[in-house]
């Protein structure tokens, strides 16, 4: 009895009370088993848990207040359904262990920030605010985000999500000896990139001994998906992940191959970059776009320069919604005006919203988007095709994008274009592997590409393995392509308007005239017609791996055999012993420091003389 009524629970992000009332009631209960037990010996105990064992730390004023009374609520309500008398006079008293204060950083000298000093205390608990980093300058402010990055800078990446600093707090009391245990809620990105790194640090001063990988959770009348970590300094032994016993939970809440050991290798040959960013309404309806693509300039140089088709993640998910985009590369104010008509659309719409942005970059060179990336467009620019993948989807699907179309930064890029490579990428091998090594976004997983991409450990195929592989991905590819446009619902058209020769539009120039301009051919497949565009909106990707028709599951599994072979792996695998197997190869290569390029035969532009590269230049 003296032990239960002298347990210390602490929340650090209390808000009004919901864990610490739930955490009384607890004890409570608790307290009532040893009640019971004791009248089993013929001994009168009677309840000596208090409010005053709870602590707790809010910010805002308001809800620390109501934290007060809610924890009263739930003791009064407890002692009333249980038979017990509570105390009367006064009814209510101030709990003065619940503090209206910042849990994380201490302003109260701006000029020298400094982590509050939290109360000793038992047990953690709590569920700490989730705000990620792209929002935390907005919700919180510059100087108070760069006072948290400054305090914390050697032990959280800047970025990491704002949960994060309750975790490392937490780590810090439990490693001091203020704390025996913690457990609290984040976000499922807890598990991945930046934000692991303090579920890695908790494991290397203690242990995670229960972890739920992915809960629902109702936040604001909303479900969201979240994760619940509880750890100790290492002195339990049991671990329970998901609701089973495990021998260990990793940092990224696994308990199979830890991938979270996985390291950058350099037998990666495809180069991979995020897409552009725009951060403003750089893109534009297509018929706009046309309209613009026909107007002429004083300088004389065509709008083509300057317009692409623009593409993002739901462009491979959900098909083109017919978008283009302004780009004005790395182009002066004065180059870029002399592209007239696109540029007064940029002056009148995206300078009145930057001209006082907090952005140097967004506020001096306002024409410009966010991130142009000109080496990605380089790349993917001398190419016949690239592939991208969107970084957030529900399933992980590659596919063929043509230049000059401008991915957008929900895509990762890969500056490749054979079908070997798509074949690889889009293997069962690639897939579970970025599922493990990626992060998620509530469901859907999130493709990270420096712990999915740069860490995966391609095959080493011979060359009639090579071939094996892009004549079974080829297949894959037509197969998708046809159900998504078939034939006799589509027609091809070709848009002309006017180009130069040394611009994005380059490969589909004509009859170009002495200055180097001439007329742009674009083909493109349409619907033939109102009926056929209303049937081609359903046939989309996701749709596609929704039904996963029986076709479409056999054209995986030939392209994972023949990945597997490539391997000199068994294709039946179990996922556990797969991963196993790509994390012994991972850890191998980086090792060995410096490797030749997986594919260091295959030349760029698919020139191999497998059947599907002999197909596609026969077509083309």
């Amino acid at each position: 009895m003296e032990r239960i009524a002298a347990v210390k629970i602490l929340d650090p992000a209390c808000g009004s009370g919901n864990f610490l009332y739930v955490a009384i009631t607890l004890l409570l209960d608790l307290e009532k088993e040893v009640i019971a037990k004791a009248a089993s010996y013929g001994t009168t105990l009677l309840p000596q848990v208090r409010p005053s064992q709870l602590y707790g730390l809010e910010i805002n004023p308001y809800a620390a207040e109501l934290a007060q009374v809610v924890i009263w609520i739930g003791y009064l309500q407890w002692m009333h359904f249980n038979g017990f008398a509570a105390k009367r006079d006064p009814i209510l008293e101030p709990i003065h262990t619940i503090r209206n204060t910042d849990a994380i950083i201490d302003l109260s000298d701006p000029d020298n920030p400094k982590e509050p000093e939290w109360p000793e205390a038992d047990v953690i608990v709590g569920n700490p605010p989730f705000l990620g980093d792209k929002k935390m300058r907005g919700e919180l402010g510059d100087d108070y985000v760069e006072a948290l990055f400054a305090l914390y800078g050697a032990a959280l990446p800047n970025g990491s999500d704002l949960c994060c600093y309750w975790f490392e707090k937490s780590r810090r009391h439990v490693e001091a000896a203020k704390c025996s245990r913690a457990g609290l809620l984040a976000t499922q990105g807890i598990r991945g990139a930046i934000n692991r790194t303090v579920v890695e640090s908790i494991k290397r001063s203690g242990d995670v001994f229960f972890a739920e990988s992915d809960r629902d959770w109702v936040l604001d009348g909303a479900s969201v998906h979240v994760s619940m970590i509880a750890f100790d300094d290492g002195r339990e032994t049991s671990r329970i992940l998901d609701g089973r016993p495990v021998e260990t939970i990793n940092a990224d809440l696994t308990s199979a191959a830890d991938t979270t050991q996985a390291r950058r290798i350099n037998n990666i040959r495809g180069q991979g970059y995020i897409g552009t960013t725009k951060k403003e309404s750089f893109d534009i309806a297509e018929p706009y776009a046309i309209e613009l693509l026909e107007a002429y300039n004083p300088h004389g140089r065509p709008n083509s320069d300057i317009l692409r088709p623009y593409a993002n993640g739901n462009t491979i998910t959900k098909g083109s919604r017919g978008l283009w985009i302004i780009d004005f590369g790395e182009r002066s104010l004065a180059d870029a005006a002399a592209y007239e008509k696109p540029f007064e659309y940029v002056r009148e719409t995206i300078y009145p919203r930057r001209k006082n942005h907090r952005e140097p970059r967004q506020r001096e060179k306002w024409w410009l988007l966010a991130r142009p990336c000109s080496e990605m467009m380089a790349a993917i620019d001398a190419l016949p095709r690239y592939l991208a993948t969107p970084i957030v989807s529900k399933y992980r699907l590659f596919a063929w994008m043509a230049p000059p179309t401008e991915p957008d930064h929900a895509l990762y890029v890969l500056a490749e274009s054979t079908d070997h490579f798509f074949g690889l990428v889009q293997s069962k091998p690639h897939e579970l592997w970025a599922l493990r090594t990626g992060t998620r976004l509530e469901t859907r997983p999130r493709y990270t590409p420096t712990s999915c991409f740069e860490t995966f450990p391609f095959p080493e195929p011979t060359a009639d393995q090579r071939d094996a592989i892009a004549a079974a991905a080829y297949e894959l590819d037509l197969l998708r392509s046809t159900w998504l446009n078939p034939p006799e619902w589509t027609r091809e058209e070709v848009l002309t308007f006017p180009g130069s020769v040394d611009g994005p539009w380059a490969r589909y120039v004509s009859d170009a005239n002495a200055k180097g301009i001439g007329t742009v051919r674009y083909p493109r497949v349409v619907p033939a017609d109102d009926a056929a565009a209303k049937k081609l909106a359903k046939r989309t990707l996701t749709n596609l791996y929704n039904e996963r028709p029986t076709w479409l599951d056999l054209a995986h599994k030939r392209l994972d055999e023949a990945v597997f072979a490539a391997y000199g792996w068994p294709a039946d695998l179990t996922d556990d012993d797969l991963l196993a197997r790509l994390l012994a190869l991972n850890l191998e290569r980086a090792s060995a420091g410096p490797a030749a390029p997986a594919e260091a035969e295959a030349e760029p532009g698919d020139t191999s003389d497998s059947p599907p590269a002999r197909q596609r230049r026969k077509r083309k």
